[in-house]
């Protein structure tokens, strides 16, 4: 039995695309899943399988197709993956910059692409670390943040629909989410 956590993105925003957490927790019990939680309101679950990732993936398509057609993109990682992760993450992770989130990868992503992209940005006071799971991305002054890649580029890029981005406080979450 593996611990698992998915990210679905663009759920419950701008009041679109709404999804009641207790009925989606409630449908991935349904499908055998076990120990189903989320955290917020905006697609966190987490679970118990002993199904391999590459089957629960299949799964979690069709599941989604039938019943939630209008979620696309999703994340999908094993607690083992995530506390990996975390051992790789460089040190500014843990300093105190004015903002910091994950833009996670995602099935539907070309990872390639969207590195060739995100290194062809003029990164101005920011940094960056790509990780397995995701694109980690510190921007350090609220002065200079709307001059950032990540304020002026991000929304226009081509991958912006096929990432699921989290920040850096709901990162850690996730992390006491999926070892309970």
């Amino acid at each position: 039995m593996k611990r698992y956590a998915l990210l679905v993105r663009g759920i419950n925003v701008g009041g679109r695309n709404k999804v009641v957490m207790e009925k989606f927790r409630h449908d991935l019990d349904k499908l055998g899943f076990k120990n189903v939680s989320s955290y917020i309101n905006s697609g966190n679950f987490f679970f118990d399988s002993p199904m391999m990732k590459e089957e629960l993936l299949l799964v979690i398509e069709e599941f989604l197709n039938k019943s939630y057609s209008f979620i696309t993109v999703f994340s999908l990682f094993t607690l083992e993956e995530y506390q990996n992760e975390c051992k790789s993450l460089p040190k500014w992770w843990e300093n105190d910059l004015y903002r910091k989130d994950v833009l996670f990868y995602t099935v539907q992503l070309d990872k390639d692409q969207l590195k060739r992209v995100i290194n062809s940005f003029d990164l101005a006071d920011e940094t960056l670390h790509f990780g397995e799971l995701g694109i980690y991305w510190g921007k350090y002054d609220k002065t200079s943040y709307n001059q950032t890649a990540y304020h002026k580029n991000l929304l226009k890029s081509s991958f912006y629909p096929y990432i699921t981005i989290r920040n850096a406080r709901t990162f850690s979450n996730i992390g006491h989410y999926l070892k309970k």
